[in-house]
């Protein structure tokens, strides 16, 4: 008799953070969208319920030895998660990566290449490690395989014209007069009143490099004593160089890093390796050359290699390769540091590696992969998606984008609002019938794009002259003031190098990019913004006591928890387990910190209130206006003390943004601010941006979003294509003006969208 195989996953009462009692089918061997405004329960069902739980189970097939090192999982608050498959995440969350970390070494195809040059190459120089720019037989000696060095701008720190004991030596620390600096102006060998530039060469060399054997007495707050020299560049390198600059304070690395020079490599030419790694050939190239080129170009040269032994090897390159090119990434390059890609392109990365699998069954989870991509790249991420279905897979996404729900065989909706107006599935069946549900999203399913109307004038200009940098093409460009700009194109057309280059050259920008926010455990909405700061200033001044009983980081925090208002038990190698503490019921505080109220609220009962709600309780001026930057950005449905680490990647770049508004005259540059938001919350952005324009403020934006681009007063679209065919401005002018372009895929889209 054979098997009973389900056909769904199923979930019952599911309650992890703001869902309702969820239950739920989702169909398997199918591709099911998630949708749903932010902040309305679809992550905390995808990630937070099935992700986690069915990572929880695969681990607990392994041996105690082999669970103790893997991450551990709670197990979701539901009633019952049923018929799961092992899933593989493929998250918004950066690569980032140590600058050892490329393109090449991430996807583990520049191991490929090793091997083919190691087989194939002549002169050999052995091994496939010695092609390894991370292992010591193949690195440059003289940068370690980084392919750049950092080395003492010697300009900056000595002044020629100077004598030592006039301030020669510039660096602070080693500078005439304090204990470092006596070693120069003290030392018998070097006349202390004799310009620099006069020393002998002998003179040079012992000030720099000492001499073994030599001495020095200097003064100190403990006396005087005798020590060993030290040459000025000796103990520069071994202070500063040989130690790693991320231990010292903030202040020291701000210091030294103004009397550092980092260049290219002079042995290896920035190819980080060494000199017989880099003599090796294959129709004329080295690795490094390989490693440089272009992903579209490499496939080319190595389908040319048939070598009955080297061409199985090449073939798998471009198997692989051609994959990269698949997913819309041939612009890059394998010698690319993964820290210097966006999260879009990192995403599609990751997505990379599975595509070759031979797996089948799996559930595959992706969260919003269209972000970072043009609309003309977003047909090329649902052609992914879809080959995984087909393989047999359950696929899973949560995504904002029109296209990318067209796609879907079942549709979830949530809401039907955000946070705990959230949590309940709204929706579930087919997109023709979501288009037709009446739900928030089937409304903004049906609507069209609308051109502006009326674009604002111009107030004046700043230029961008000759940008080269990365794929740009000596570009030269007008950014109008007092008015909206959007830059666009495909996925590696030059966007964000041209805006990094126009942040460059106008170094007051306000810049809020895709960076982390830097936040902490304990971090929330309110202590990031400032806000309970304020807080306990009123509620020690109203109630007579010290502002610190009312921080949960202080001594009004509960002493069983910590303030944190859970206890989290590390098993060593079971589950861990977090539950809510019983002293303070989850609340952070003491109870003699609970009794202590405003208006009938404790400081508890303040951080439970969403920014809508603190926005009417509050009536201090300041409070009020950092809570209006909040509803400003969309973000009322937060609570105030929400850890900072539940939210998304759009919720903390639209908090980020919140810090920074309400300036006047100022320039803003804004990293595609759509990221994570749902169609409804667009019509919010952009009243904001027009907010921050009649404010009196100039305000650019990097973004692929159709109803962004339709909004601008002024567009710069970079293209024709991305990589070695982009890096040029290919329409400047108004979104009416776009529309009639013919050489731009942002034009060809936007057409469609409005017609």
């Amino acid at each position: 008799m054979a098997a009973f195989t389900p056909e769904f996953i199923t979930i019952t009462g599911a309650r992890e953070n703001n869902l309702k009692d969820v239950t739920l089918r989702i169909p398997k061997g199918r591709l099911t969208v998630f949708t749903g405004v932010s902040g309305s329960g679809k992550s905390s069902i995808v990630f937070d319920t099935i992700a986690a739980e069915s990572q929880r189970q695969l681990n607990e097939t392994f041996t105690w030895f082999v669970r103790n090192r893997l991450p551990k999982y709670e197990r979701p608050h539901a009633e019952e998660l049923a018929d799961l498959s092992p899933a593989i995440v493929v998250d918004q969350r950066p690569i980032g990566g140590h600058s050892r970390s490329t393109v090449g070494t991430m996807t583990d195809i520049y191991s490929v290449i090793r091997v083919l040059f190691s087989r194939h190459g002549t002169p050999s120089a052995g091994p496939a490690t010695a092609y390894s720019f991370n292992d010591p037989s193949g690195m440059c000696p003289e940068c370690d395989g980084l392919g750049r060095t950092v080395r003492p701008d010697w300009d900056r720190i000595l002044d020629p014209d100077r004598s030592l004991a006039d301030g020669a030596v510039r660096f602070p620390p080693f500078a005439a007069g304090t204990w470092q600096g006596q070693a120069y102006t003290n030392s018998a060998d070097l006349d202390p009143d004799k310009p620099v530039r006069l020393f002998t060469a002998a003179e040079r060399e012992f000030l720099m490099h000492g001499r073994i054997g030599s001495k020095v007495t200097v003064e100190g707050s403990g006396g005087t004593w005798t020590t060993d020299y030290e040459g000025l560049a000796t103990r520069f390198e071994r202070l500063y160089l040989k130690r790693d600059l991320s231990a010292m304070s903030q202040k020291t690395r701000d210091l030294v890093r103004e009397f550092l020079a980092e260049g290219t490599c002079p042995a290896c030419d920035g190819a980080r390796l060494n000199a017989a790694a880099l003599a090796t050939r294959i129709s004329g190239l080295s690795i490094a050359d390989c490693a440089r080129m272009q992903v579209t170009d490499l496939i080319a040269v190595l389908k040319d290699v048939d070598d009955p032994v080297a061409g199985p090897i090449a073939r798998a390159a471009v198997t692989a390769l051609e994959r990269i090119d698949a997913i819309g990434l041939g612009y890059l390059s394998l010698d690319r540091e993964t820290s210097t890609l966006s999260g879009g392109e990192g995403q599609r990365l990751k997505t990379v590696r599975h595509l070759g699998s031979s797996l089948t069954g799996m559930t595959y989870i992706f969260d919003e992969p269209s972000v970072g991509l043009h609309p003309r790249d977003v047909g090329r991420l649902g052609e992914l998606l879809l080959r995984l279905r087909d393989k047999g897979n359950t696929v899973l996404v949560v995504e904002h984008d029109p296209d990318v729900i067209a796609l879907a065989d079942h549709v979830v909706d949530m809401g039907p609002a955000a946070g705990a107006g959230g949590g309940r599935v709204v929706f579930e069946g087919t997109p023709g019938e979501l288009a037709r549900s009446g739900t928030v999203t089937g409304r903004c399913l049906g609507r069209r794009t609308a051109i502006k109307a009326d674009v604002r004038t111009a107030s004046g200009g700043l230029w961008v002259k000759g940008a080269d940098r990365h794929n740009l093409r000596d570009v030269t460009v007008q950014f109008p003031t007092g008015v909206l700009t959007v830059v666009t194109g495909v996925a590696g057309s030059g966007k964000s190098t041209l805006v990094k280059e126009f942040t460059a050259a106008h170094a007051d920008a306000v810049v809020v990019d895709q960076s982390s926010i830097g936040i902490s455990a304990r971090s929330t909405p309110a202590t990031y913004l400032g806000v309970m700061d304020t807080v306990r200033k009123i509620f020690a001044r109203e109630t007579g006591t010290e502002p610190g009983l009312f921080s949960f980081n202080s001594s009004g925090a509960c002493g069983t928890c910590e303030g944190r208002g859970i206890i989290y038990t590390d098993l060593a190698f079971m589950d861990p387990v977090t539950t809510t503490c019983h002293d303070c019921e989850g609340r952070r505080f003491k109870d003699e910190v609970l009794r202590l109220t405003v208006d009938g609220n404790s400081v508890a009962d303040v951080l439970e209130m969403t920014a809508g709600q603190a926005l009417e309780f509050f009536q201090d001026p300041g409070v009020r206006r950092r809570l209006r930057a909040l509803r400003d950005v969309g973000l009322t449905y937060l609570t105030l003390g929400q850890p900072l680490s539940t939210l998304s990647g759009g919720e903390r770049q639209r908090i980020k943004l919140a810090t920074r508004l309400h300036r006047t005259g100022a320039v803003y540059v804004l990293d595609e601010l759509t990221t994570g938001l749902h169609m409804s919350d667009v019509d919010g952005l952009l009243g904001l941006l027009d907010r921050l324009v009649d404010a009196g403020n100039t305000v650019v934006v990097v973004e692929h979003n159709l109803d962004v681009v339709a909004h601008a007063d002024w567009i710069i679209d970079l293209g024709p294509d991305g990589g070695r065919d982009g890096g040029q401005v290919i329409f400047e002018g108004t979104p009416r003006e776009l529309l009639a372009a013919r050489d731009s895929f942002t034009a060809t889209y936007l057409r469609r969208a409005t017609a």
